[in-house]
């Protein structure tokens, strides 16, 4: 079994910054992409960013490409988020995930964190 567990969310004002952080445990062979998804009341789950095991990034578009910074610490099996200059619309639950390989020639699932709140208000 694979737990991912998020951190580093909370109440942060406009224009503020938040770091999140999801490190990944259990039984791992092999970590594909790494990616941050955010769920707004009312909305679809949504993503927000992802890293690839060389540290290939993509970004959801440009509300966030420049503000928010995805990163990883292989070592760690760890994925970060760092999230500069936040607006009230990017207040959302923050989820991270993992396709992770538990043992050499299997197949690699999806593995989601239980959320982490970020809100951005005054």
């Amino acid at each position: 079994q694979v737990q991912l567990v998020e951190s580093g969310g909370g109440l942060v004002q406009p224009g503020g910054s938040l770091r999140l952080s999801c490190a990944a445990s259990g039984n791992m062979f092999s970590i594909n992409t790494m990616s941050w998804y955010r769920q707004a009341p009312g909305k679809e789950r949504e993503l927000v960013a992802a890293i690839g095991p060389g540290g290939t990034t993509n970004y959801k578009d440009s509300s966030v490409k420049g503000r928010f910074t995805i990163s990883r610490d292989n070592a760690k099996n760890t994925v970060y988020l760092q999230m500069n200059s936040l607006k009230p619309e990017d207040t959302a639950v923050y989820y991270c995930n993992a396709e992770v390989q538990s043992y050499v020639r299997a197949p690699y699932y999806i593995y989601w964190g239980q959320g982490t709140q970020v809100t951005v208000s005054t």
